[in-house]
């Protein structure tokens, strides 16, 4: 593998390496985990280490032409592909992948390598897939030439169709731990003690997040506003409330709302912690003081009985179009303070 990238999910890293070690190589791998949890960098490391020209034991060099260009994002045997919009833009929000696309990667996949031995194949986001793409990318699955390896992306594989799961050698990536994500956040994003541990409690173990927060240029800005309206709207009237949910559902940005539920999750199950002495085992360690009057604000029955409704709620919405309904159930059962 492409030394450096690729933070923990060793045991999948040794599988990949093993694989390109003893040339029993799968024709396609199924990466299948949380949104950010490492999917498309644990996919691309792995092109790189097939596409290197010196690596050794299945570990790219980093420094030949062809990791050059994987690194430029230039190498003509590595083709990308996220969803797109209608205008054939990448849109990994709100995009799919269309028959369009699928046929590219049918006729790219005839082509032989202009480089290597391999042409890659990066699906992202295959959950995001038109019915129509998933059947003409079978055609590839079922027949594909020697020189020919796919990789998708999903966030799991009940999202896509039996036929392409049977086809993918499948790797599930878990959540890491918080340490792993702690030290790698303090080693190689320079992040501050107090950030980097504060970022590990909150990603869930999706580093992409953590990494995307010290990116930006005001970090976590986004999430103190979102906190502050939580604990307004739980102070809100009916009529607020529903105009709130009505507000969410005419978004339909299905990634910032399920952004949003975690969020709101990770709060409520906090002032559960704090609730039950716990509060060391919070996850937002940088408001433990609110955590701790909200713990004695709300009522213990209602914080559980909502932590059962944000998750069938959650359900709900990957799986039903009654987005408006949902959300109004949602935003009404918000616990109130009691006192």
């Amino acid at each position: 593998m492409a030394e450096g990238p690729v933070v923990g999910h060793q045991w999948a890293v040794q599988l990949l390496q093993n694989g390109i070690r003893h040339d029993r190589l799968r024709h396609a791998y199924l990466f299948v985990g949380a949104a950010q949890v490492g999917k498309s960098t644990l996919a691309r490391s792995f092109a790189q280490s097939l596409l290197c020209q010196t690596g050794i034991d299945g570990q790219a060099c980093a420094s030949c032409r062809a990791c050059r260009l994987m690194h430029s994002g230039s190498h003509p045997d590595f083709m990308l592909l996220p969803p797109t919009d209608r205008n054939g833009e990448p849109d990994r929000e709100n995009g799919l992948h269309r028959a369009e696309q699928a046929g590219d990667i049918v006729r790219q996949a005839l082509l032989h390598p202009m480089e290597g031995r391999y042409k890659v194949f990066l699906i992202q986001d295959a959950h995001r897939a038109h019915i129509s793409f998933a059947n003409k990318l079978l055609k590839t699955l079922e027949e594909p030439p020697p020189h020919v390896v796919l990789y998708l992306t999903a966030l799991d594989r009940s999202a896509l169709l039996p036929t392409i799961v049977s086809r993918c050698q499948i790797l599930a990536l878990r959540p890491l731990g918080e340490q792993v994500m702690e030290e790698a956040l303090l080693a190689r994003w320079g992040a501050s003690a107090q950030q980097a541990a504060l970022l590990a409690r909150l990603a869930n173990g999706c580093l992409g997040w953590a990494v995307d927060q010290i990116e930006q240029s005001e970090p976590l800005a986004e999430r103190s506003e979102r906190l502050a309206e939580l604990q307004e709207l739980s102070r809100s009237s009916r009529v607020d409330r529903l105009a709130f949910a009505q507000k969410l559902a005419a978004g339909r940005n299905q990634t910032r709302l399920f952004t949003l539920l975690a969020l709101w999750t990770s709060w409520w199950r906090d002032i559960m912690l704090a609730q039950s002495g716990c509060l060391e085992q919070c996850a937002n360690i940088d408001l433990l003081d609110t955590l701790a009057d909200a713990a004695s604000t709300f009522r213990p029955v209602d914080v559980q009985a909502y932590l059962r409704t944000l998750s069938r709620i959650e359900g709900y919405l990957r799986h039903t179009v009654n987005t408006g309904l949902a959300l109004d159930v949602l935003l009404l059962q918000m616990p109130r303070p009691h006192a």
